[in-house]
C-alpha cells in the first residue's frame, strides 16, 4: 500500500510516525503502514456469498454462502484471539460482508475488544438504516467497491444498477457521518475511467480512494491478459500522481492509495527525485518504514472456513485452520517452510528482485503473480514495471 497523497503531496512525515513510537497498537490508522512491529492486519472473509458477480473476484464468491463457515461463536473467538495478539485492524470482506446476518454484531464486538473494524463491500446493501447501524457500533471505515462510471462498473459487477445502487449506499454512509472510500481495480478494460474516479471524488467529496493493481488469483486468474503493460502501468500511476496533485493544490483533502503493486514506491521517489523535489529524502525514509509487500507478515486473511492464508490472494495455500488452532499460533508458527520464508522472504527471491536496489522498499512484491506466471513462489514479479537501470544499486 503506497500513500500516494502522504508522500508525494507531504500530507506524512517520518516525525510523524516515530512520534508513536511507530507500534500498531498506538498507531493512527492512516500511519499504520510505517508501524515497526507488523502485526498483522487480518482479511475475514465472513462469507462467500455475494449479491453480485464481479469478473475479478479474488475469492469466486457465489450466490449463496458455504455450508462450513464460521458460526457466530466461532467467529468471536477469532475476534479473541486476534484482539489479544494486538492485530490493530479486522477487516470484514467476503463474497459480500453485508449478506451475513450478524455482521454488525461481530463488528461491534471487534471494535469493543480495542480493534479497527473495516468493511469492504459492493456497496449496493447499505440502506440509510443500515449505515446509521454501522455507524453507530463505531465502525472505522467502508470501502466501496467501484471499477469505473455506471457502463463499465455494472459490466464488471455483473448486473445493472449496481453502480447507481453503489452510489445511494455511499450516500448513506456521508448523511451518517460514516467514512467511505472508493477501491478501485485497474485493468485495461477499465483504466480510462480513472480521470472520472477523480471528478467523482471532487463531485460528491469522497475522502479516499485505493487504487489496486490486478493480482491473479480467484476470477482474476482468467484477466491475466487483461493486465496492464509495463508502460501502461507507468502511465497509470503517473496520471494517478498527478491527478493527485491536483486536488491537492486545489486544497481537497483526499486520500490517495496504490496497493499492490509495491514497484509504485521507488517509481514515486524516483520521479520525486528527477522533479529536484526536496522531499524526496524524507519520502525514502518513509518508504524504507512502510516495507513493501508484507503477506504472511503484516497483513493475513481468514477466509469462511477458518483456514488460515498469508494474504487475502493466497487462498490455494492454508498454514493451518482457527477452528483447530488459534489465528495467533498459525501466525507464530516458523515450522511450516512457506511461513518461515515469508517472514524473511527478502532471502528467498531470485532473479532481478535479488539484485534490486529497492528491495527493502519493495520487500519482494507480490508472491502470488510470480507463482500464477511462473510457478515459482520466489520468481520475480511479473508486474513490476521498473527498468533495469532503474533498479541499479546507483539510484539509492
Amino acid at each position: 500500500m503506497i500513500g500516494i497523497s502522504k508522500l508525494y503531496c507531504g500530507t506524512v512525515e517520518p516525525s510523524d510516525a516515530l512520534r508513536y513510537g511507530r507500534q500498531s497498537k498506538n498507531l493512527p490508522s492512516h500511519l499504520l503502514q510505517f508501524s515497526a512491529d507488523k502485526r498483522p492486519v487480518v482479511v475475514w472473509n465472513v462469507t462467500r456469498a455475494c449479491n453480485l458477480r464481479c469478473v475479478h473476484c479474488y475469492a469466486k464468491a457465489q450466490s449463496q454462502g458455504e455450508k462450513g463457515e464460521l458460526s457466530y461463536e466461532e467467529g468471536i473467538a477469532l475476534i479473541d484471539d486476534l484482539a489479544d495478539f494486538g492485530a490493530p485492524v479486522l477487516l470484514f470482506s467476503g463474497g459480500e460482508p453485508l449478506v451475513r446476518p450478524d455482521l454488525t454484531k461481530l463488528a461491534r464486538y471487534a471494535v469493543s475488544k480495542g480493534m479497527r473494524a473495516v468493511i469492504s463491500t459492493n456497496g449496493t446493501l447499505i440502506s440509510r438504516e443500515k449505515a446509521e447501524e454501522l455507524r453507530g457500533i463505531g465502525l472505522s471505515y467502508v470501502g466501496v467497491s467501484l471499477d469505473g462510471m455506471e457502463e463499465v462498473n455494472d459490466r464488471f459487477r455483473g448486473k445493472k444498477g449496481a453502480f447507481k445502487a453503489a452510489m445511494e449506499g455511499i450516500k448513506n454512509c456521508q448523511a451518517v457521518g460514516l467514512k467511505v472510500g472508493l477501491r478501485f481495480t485497474i485493468n485495461r478494460m477499465n483504466a480510462g475511467e480513472i480521470p472520472r474516479i477523480f471528478d467523482l471524488l471532487e463531485k460528491e467529496g469522497i475522502p479516499r480512494v485505493c487504487f489496486y493493481h490486478l493480482v491473479y488469483a480467484g476470477r482474476g486468474s482468467d484477466l491475466v491478459e487483461a493486465d496492464l503493460s509495463h508502460e501502461e502501468t507507468r502511465r497509470v500511476v503517473d496520471l494517478i500522481i498527478d491527478r493527485t496533485k491536483e486536488l491537492h493544490d486545489k486544497g481537497i483533502a483526499v486520500e490517495v492509495l496504490t496497493v499492490d503493486n509495491h514497484a509504485d514506491g521507488p517509481y514515486l521517489y524516483l520521479r520525486m527525485k528527477r522533479e529536484g523535489n526536496p522531499r524526496a529524502q524524507e519520502v525514502l525514509e518513509l518508504l524504507r518504514m512502510n516495507e513493501g509487500n508484507n503477506s504472511g507478515r503484516g497483513i493475513g486473511c481468514v477466509s469462511w472456513d477458518g483456514s488460515v492464508h498469508a494474504d487475502q490472494f493466497w487462498r490455494h495455500y492454508s498454514f493451518g485452520n482457527v477452528r483447530e488452532r488459534p489465528f495467533s499460533e498459525i501466525w507464530k508458527d516458523l515450522s511450516n517452510p512457506l511461513m518461515a520464508q515469508l517472514k524473511e522472504k527478502k532471502k528467498h527471491v531470485k532473479g532481478r528482485c535479488a539484485r534490486c536496489a529497492w528491495l527493502d522498499i519493495c520487500g519482494g512484491n507480490f508472491r502470488v503473480r510470480a507463482e500464477a506466471v511462473t510457478g515459482d513462489i520466489w520468481a520475480p514479479d511479473p508486474a513490476c514495471y521498473l527498468t533495469d537501470e532503474e533498479i541499479s544499486k546507483s539510484n539509492l
